[in-house]
């Protein structure tokens, strides 16, 4: 099943999201505007904003007070895949030149600061504190996540928990904090957002594995930039780190650097292919979904519920 059919009873309402987005992104000074519109239109799954909602489902549903998480916890996403290619020196996002590309690094930097600072600013229109602190403790775990993705760039000989912390700030705590705010805003019982909060961290973990095993088995195509990006711009991920147990493909691996030309780089990935890393990267990936349906059985039964289910598996056992 598509994506988008699957919680398609949620249209009307992503929709209303995407016209807030697409609002709060404007900017007077005219630029700054054109260059976050531009990322917005870029597409993407929305995954959180659909996990904001979903998550709301388990109190009192108000769309009003509801967008207002969703639109926040989008515009965080959104700030992070800026800074990212800045870090990663990206051209192409979703097949689009990326705003470093099409405007400049300093001008993406300060695009992507001031999505954080429209986040905030949603995000005040509710008057919850806990709300503002679970936001603002989430920037400061991606910022901190950026960081390490700097500091790790070609470190080949990282350890799992290395990696594991890594892609936990950069990716699966703001899926966690998705679900627990979109919990709170609905007044939710605390007991609910918890679990909703450890459900969407071991989804996110899923996520970004899955994301790291796409980065060699899809295609050009299908990732909107080409295979093995990941490696070649110095970020180690798990099937990396899995292949790299294998002696016999250490030299090769470690020899990766920005210098590496497309056809040194096609069999590395044809090598890493060849063993049994992209099956062990899954069955890591299997245990932290099968974490996070564990707590979702924990939940109250309803619509919602059965429809994170499905997302979950979606997510964790995508193809591309």
């Amino acid at each position: 099943m598509k994506l988008k059919a699957m919680y398609s009873f949620l249209s009307k309402d992503l929709a209303a999201v995407e016209q807030e987005l697409e609002r709060t992104v404007q900017s007077e000074y005219g630029p700054l505007g054109e260059a976050a519109l531009h990322l917005l239109q870029a597409g993407g799954k929305r995954i959180r904003p659909v996990f904001v909602l979903l998550a709301a489902r388990f109190g009192h549903y108000d769309l009003e007070r509801i967008k207002h998480v969703a639109v926040a916890l989008e515009l965080i996403h959104m700030a992070s895949l800026v800074h990212d290619d800045v870090i990663d020196d990206a051209d192409l996002r979703r097949g689009r030149p990326t705003i470093k590309a099409k405007w400049s690094n300093r001008f993406a930097m300060y695009t992507g600061d001031y999505l954080f600072a429209r986040s905030l600013e949603r995000m005040a229109e509710l008057d919850d504190p806990r709300a503002h602190q679970v936001l603002a403790k989430t920037i400061v775990e991606v910022c901190r996540g950026e960081i390490e993705q700097i500091k790790d760039k070609y470190w080949f000989e990282q350890p799992l928990r290395t990696y594991l912390r890594r892609i936990r700030r950069k990716t699966a705590l703001l899926i966690a904090a998705s679900c627990q705010l979109g919990a709170l805003a609905a007044g939710a019982p605390e007991s609910v957002a918890k679990r909703l909060y450890w459900f969407g961290h071991y989804v996110g973990m899923s996520f970004q594995i899955t994301d790291d095993i796409l980065d060699f088995t899809g295609t050009e195509e299908q990732l909107g930039k080409p295979a093995g990006s990941d490696l070649l711009q110095g970020n180690i991920t798990l099937p990396v780190l899995y292949a790299l147990r294998d002696e016999r493909l250490k030299a090769a691996i470690t020899a990766v650097s920005p210098e590496t030309n497309a056809d040194e780089m096609a069999a590395v990935i044809s090598a890493i292919k060849r063993t049994d890393a992209i099956d062990q990267s899954y069955a890591l990936s299997d245990r932290y979904l099968e974490k996070a349906l564990r707590l979702l059985g924990e939940l109250p039964a309803n619509k919602a519920r059965t429809l994170l289910h499905d997302l979950a598996l979606y997510i964790g056992k995508r193809d591309y």
